[in-house]
């Protein structure tokens, strides 16, 4: 039987298969995949409308964290025996190199798989909606976002609180915790928190403009 990396050793996944591609590969292919959506969330806006630096910024995010909520965590949702995968599926390959930061995911957690189902069903494709809302100047635009974000703030609250509740050791080695664990999750808490400032303040300044419109109308 194939021992797996993942901490702790106890943890039982009958059928373990070997990631088939090396670290660099699986990161490559990410960070390459990620390069040409973003590419595409900057340029293709221009074509339709004018937006600017912030919009065309926002439009990139909504973009690719959508897209990363309904295919990379959508599969890990509905995919549960990912780490006995043989064929060198690319997003089972993501998981398993995953799990050596957080274990939780190869041992199918109740707590991350409802944030990450709700992340893939919910928030993946509102998250395409509002880089739809941004580019074309809909009204709903910042309600969305601010919605969307705190969603995302309150399941990494969720994800990390667990984590530390049930104690915390759900990582292979410092490398793959902090890399991992933290460093992959950290965008999901800098961007929503900055957007939803953003957004928050977008809010009150249109009400207080529409205040004023109405006091000079009467």
């Amino acid at each position: 039987m194939e021992t797996h990396p993942y901490s702790p050793k106890d943890l039982n996944l009958p059928g373990f298969v070997p990631n088939s591609m090396s670290q660099m590969t699986i990161l490559g292919i990410f960070g390459a995949g990620s390069i040409i959506v973003f590419s595409l969330a900057l340029i293709l806006p221009g074509w339709f409308s004018k937006p600017t630096k912030t919009e065309r910024l926002l439009i990139c995010w909504w973009t690719f964290t959508g897209l990363i909520h309904m295919i990379i965590e959508g599969y890990f949702v509905f995919s549960p025996a990912f780490y006995k995968d043989k064929k060198g599926c690319y997003l089972a390959e993501i998981w398993k190199e995953y799990s050596k930061g957080d274990s939780r995911y190869a041992g199918r957690d109740s707590a991350v798989i409802a944030v990450e189902g709700i992340a893939a069903v919910l928030e993946g494709p509102a998250s395409i909606l509002a880089a739809y809302a941004v580019a074309t100047c809909k009204p709903y635009s910042d309600v969305l976002q601010l919605t969307i974000s705190l969603g995302q703030l309150y399941g990494c609250l969720v994800y990390y609180i667990t984590a530390i509740l049930e104690g915390d050791n759900f990582a292979a080695s410092p490398y793959f915790y902090y890399a991992y664990y933290v460093g992959a999750n950290a965008s999901w808490i800098v961007i929503p928190a900055l957007i939803s400032s953003r957004s928050w303040k977008r809010i009150c300044q249109s009400f207080k403009a529409q205040d004023k419109s109405k006091s000079k109308t009467q």
